[in-house]
């Protein structure tokens, strides 16, 4: 009697011990898989800009067309074709994870949409729109993730909450910052059963793109220094301007996503395309009164005043805020987190012209922390994945202040972060959806 006790008792922990490993593997193996999607939207990005570009040598006002015809295109697709692709990417996942079920889930983080996010943001950078990779990266590898959870033993949020944490480690060669983007933005909690599942899917998309494309860090090495003294005034006044900056650009953003009353609110409302078409001629036209300089992630503007390896445009800033936001509220699949990057860098080195006693490059990234820091209100996030993006060590402490300055100036324009204030949207639409669905008779055959 004792032995067949013992040996039932044997089997079940190794069948709790097989589900156990079993599901580790598919955390690592989905974390290669995000690691690889990320790659590939990385060369798609790059590769669609560089056409923008082409297009535009023959003359610039071929935006004028291109532009506006490429967001009609691109909502038109999100709209009919990939649903919930829209947008960051982000706000979705964030909705997903709060979602109760997997039935719930499934139309926010499935493979079509993940699909459809990739070809349709890639359609944005190729007419010229002013957006990022990395929240879609994010939407994504949670999609991914998603779809390897199904295979699980025991299903649950985890592989969500590990795959955009994997998107943003992978987009930016950041793994700390995917960690903390996980746990800081995306799940507001440190759940100690799965943080070391997620910081293996981490790992794991860090190495693939490690083993792909080599070690860098996204804006390169810097050595900005700020030293103690008069210097530091930059600190609470870059900090508090570029956070009000974020916080208006995040409260405009969440105004036109949960939609207005009055005839302009009805119009948009009833013609999606075309006031999409209306927003790329915005772009358009602020392409062409900066030069060109607007199109795209900003990542080679940004990168140029971080090492001042040209001359300061000062009416980047303020052309790169007004672009990024009307390719936002277009609702054109694309991402925020690289052209708040820019913007960040742009704000800030216009301000240097009043403060010539802080070196240029220590201030740039004390905009861009706090820019990013005024749309998202995730201040940790904002300074790791900066001090990440360029090997500073030095910066760490005034990226710090700078973060927490320009949160508490973000929260005075608004109250709560971008990424949360859409997901409740999204959250009370889905849930609508499903509950109607769930009450609708069946059919009769």
């Amino acid at each position: 009697m004792n032995i067949n006790r013992y040996a039932a008792h044997l089997g079940v922990r190794s069948r709790i011990a097989f589900k156990r490993w079993s599901r580790r593997l598919l955390f690592l193996v989905g974390g290669l898989v995000v690691g690889l999607a990320a790659i590939v939207m990385a060369y798609l990005a790059d590769n669609a800009q560089a056409v923008f570009g082409r297009v535009l040598s023959y003359s610039p006002y071929m935006a004028l067309l291109v532009t506006p015809l490429g967001f009609g295109l691109a909502t038109l697709l999100a709209i009919k074709v990939f649903p919930n692709s829209q947008g960051s990417g982000i706000p979705q996942v964030i909705a997903a994870l709060r979602l109760p079920d997997q039935e719930a889930r499934a139309p926010l983080v499935s493979l079509r949409v993940a699909f459809g996010k990739i070809v349709v943001m890639t359609l944005g950078l190729l007419c010229g729109a002013s957006t990022g990779r990395e929240g879609p990266t994010v939407q994504v590898g949670g999609s991914i993730m998603f779809a390897i959870g199904q295979w699980a033993p025991f299903r649950q949020p985890g592989f969500l909450l590990a795959g955009a944490a994997a998107g943003v480690a992978a987009a930016f060669n950041t793994p700390l910052a995917g960690i903390v983007f996980g746990i800081e933005e995306m799940s507001r909690s440190f759940e100690m059963r799965t943080s070391g599942l997620i910081i293996g899917a981490v790992i794991a998309a860090g190495l693939t793109s490690l083993a792909i494309v080599g070690d860098y860090n996204y804006f390169g090495s810097t050595a900005a220094v700020l030293p103690l003294g008069r210097a530091w005034i930059v600190v609470p006044v870059c900090a508090v301007i570029c956070g009000v900056a974020g916080g208006v650009f995040s409260r405009i953003l969440i105004l036109f996503a949960n939609g207005f009353s009055g005839p302009v609110g009805n119009a948009i409302k009833r013609y999606p395309v075309a006031f999409a078409v209306a927003c790329g001629l915005g772009v358009a036209l602020c392409g062409i009164f900066s030069s060109e300089h607007v199109y795209g992630t900003g990542y080679e503007q940004a990168r140029a005043i971080i090492h001042s390896t040209d001359t300061i445009d000062y009416s980047f800033g303020p052309w790169k805020f007004l672009a990024t936001l009307f390719s936002a509220i277009s609702g054109i699949p694309g991402g925020i987190f690289a052209p708040s990057l820019a913007i960040g860098a742009g704000l800030a080195s216009d301000l240097s012209l009043f403060f010539p006693h802080s070196p240029i490059g220590a201030l740039v990234l004390i905009g861009m922390v706090s820019y990013l820091t005024g749309v998202v209100q995730a201040p940790i996030t904002a300074f790791v994945i900066t001090s990440e993006m360029t090997n500073d060590h030095a910066m760490v402490i005034p990226l710090m202040a700078s973060a927490l300055i320009a949160n508490a100036a973000s929260k005075a324009v608004v109250s709560e972060g971008l990424y949360h204030a859409l997901a409740k949207s999204i959250f009370k639409t889905r849930t609508e959806e499903t509950d109607a669905a769930r009450n609708r008779p069946a059919p009769i055959f």
